[in-house]
């Protein structure tokens, strides 16, 4: 690794030779013009290089929830996830055919009603299916409250 006062000395010796019609020197490291030159403009690409490379890491952590999903659709799921999604999956058939709750029975309408008539003796009645009409009055003011 060089010091910082040898990179000083490099970039002085390099700025003295920028002319075009000089024959290529050795300065006092042994290096000449243009290989002093083509070694800094390879330490800047490394530089670019490690700046990308970081970013690039940092978008893919970010983004790791999104690629696990996009990788596990390619990827054959384990076979609890497959049996859990295949269930949903025929449950929304079901659902679908029947139009509302699957394996509807007796037991269930008689639920839900004994439910509804709660509700309605609680909280006094009405549809319960439907929003509430509220009805607002303005106050009067009367003249003689003064």
């Amino acid at each position: 690794m060089r010091s910082a006062a040898q990179t000083r000395r490099l970039s002085d010796v390099l700025e003295s030779h920028t002319t075009s019609h000089n024959p290529p020197r050795s300065n006092t490291f042994g290096y000449t013009t243009q290989s002093v030159k083509s070694k800094m403009a390879l330490h800047r690409l490394f530089q670019l290089s490690s700046v990308l490379r970081s970013s690039v890491s940092l978008t893919l952590r970010r983004n790791i929830g999104l690629s696990a999903v996009v990788f596990n659709r390619a990827k054959d799921l384990d076979p609890i996830q497959k049996l859990f999604l295949d269930k949903i999956r025929s449950y929304k058939t079901k659902s679908r055919a029947s139009g509302g709750v699957v394996d509807r029975d007796a037991s269930y309408d008689k639920n839900v009603s004994d439910e509804i008539f709660k509700l309605q003796r609680l909280y006094g009645g009405g549809d319960l299916d439907k929003f509430p009409e509220l009805k607002f009055t303005d106050p009067t003011h009367d003249d003689a409250a003064k």
